[in-house]
């Protein structure tokens, strides 16, 4: 990849860098975060997005959260104060479950050291918090890497794939999800083609994943939402794969808003269906889809397109961020331990074991 997503810059006084996605793809910009706030606002205005990604800097977003603590300040209060800042940091979205999973993981690491080092120093404990965020993006990079090679077989020589909003290494610390089997594939040498939804309403699709894939050198194909139909119809797709930003214990999986329909087009035009992500991102406390909490998003979103409005002043918008697709419409599922394709509790929950 020529660009990174995100990269920590310095040591425990150091900061956040993001590349900007709102600017995207007509300027490429870094963003710097050096406070709380000004991650939540990234997350929120999705300067930073994709599951993993914002998982992996809500992890050091807890230590930037750490550089803003007093000289003086006690132990116990950095503590109470770190925990502060990792709620104000899960509140930032609801859906995507790695960002909770992240942020777990730095409660944990701090509850240990607290245990184990009550007479430590602040600066110890914001050094074991900054390196445990360096290890969450480290297996990440690892993840996608894995997820690239275990997905590389699903990529048809001289065929077609069909992708829906970006899940590559926009959407995560290293190579991306959906994307990553694609990387690898051409990495590899192999000739096809993706055709890339524009993803309405926010057009992650048109402004990221055509950019990434023409940046590779990978042949893209950008078309409407309401294309893909046409396409599967005549034949002229030969898998589908998306990333995913929730998957529950019997396999639904929560995604960006359109794949459901996406998985329902492919499934009648008998068309393999795919979803890549991490086991990060499968949250087995909740047995199915119904029960995953569903974005929704300001109405600017649907009714402007870059700040250019496309509709009456006064009509009333329903914007969710994401859908959930079935797990019946699901053919398989790309993790970086190997593809599941039996889709049942037991059998997922044994393959994440």
């Amino acid at each position: 990849m020529q660009f990174e997503t995100l990269k920590w810059v310095g040591g425990i006084d150091g900061f956040l860098e993001l590349t900007d996605q709102r600017r995207l793809p007509g300027v490429y910009e870094k963003l710097n975060c050096q406070t709380p706030e000004q991650l939540f606002e990234a997350i929120v205005t999705l300067a930073v997005r994709g599951a993993p990604a914002i998982g992996v800097s809500a992890a050091y977003g807890v230590c930037i959260a750490g550089r803003q603590l007093s000289q003086d300040i006690s132990l116990t209060d950095a503590l109470v104060e770190l925990k502060k800042a990792i709620d104000y940091l899960a509140s930032s979205r609801p859906t995507a479950v790695n960002l909770f999973w992240a942020l777990e993981r730095m409660q944990q690491k701090m509850t240990v050291f607290a245990g184990d080092c009550p007479d430590g120093s602040v600066d110890m404990l914001r050094q074991i918090l900054l390196d445990e965020a360096h290890a969450i993006c480290a297996e990440d990079q690892a993840m996608c890497q894995a997820i690239g090679q275990h997905g590389m077989p699903l990529i048809p020589e001289g065929g077609a794939v069909l992708t829906h909003c970006n899940a590559g290494a926009l959407a995560t610390a290293g190579i991306g999800t959906a994307l990553a089997p694609m990387y690898a594939a051409h990495e590899a040498g192999r000739r096809f083609t993706v055709y890339v939804d524009e993803t309405r309403p926010l057009l992650q699709g048109a402004r990221l994943t055509a950019w990434e894939l023409t940046q590779a050198g990978i042949d893209a194909v950008l078309i409407c939402d309401n294309m893909a139909a046409s396409l599967m119809s005549a034949g002229k797709i030969d898998a589908v794969i998306t990333g995913a930003d929730r998957i529950v214990a019997n396999g639904d999986t929560a995604n960006k808003i359109g794949t459901q329909g996406v998985s329902i087009l492919a499934k009648h035009f008998n068309v393999p269906f795919y979803i890549a992500a991490p086991s990060s991102t499968f949250d087995l406390s909740i047995e199915t889809g119904k029960q995953i909490p569903i974005e929704e998003r300001s109405a600017n979103e649907v009714k402007t397109i870059e700040k250019v409005s496309i509709a009456p002043e006064g009509v009333d918008v329903y914007n969710p961020a994401f859908d959930v697709t079935d797990a019946g419409d699901i053919t398989a599922i790309i993790t970086e331990k190997g593809v599941i394709d039996q889709l049942e509790a037991d059998q997922i929950r044994h393959f994440l074991e």
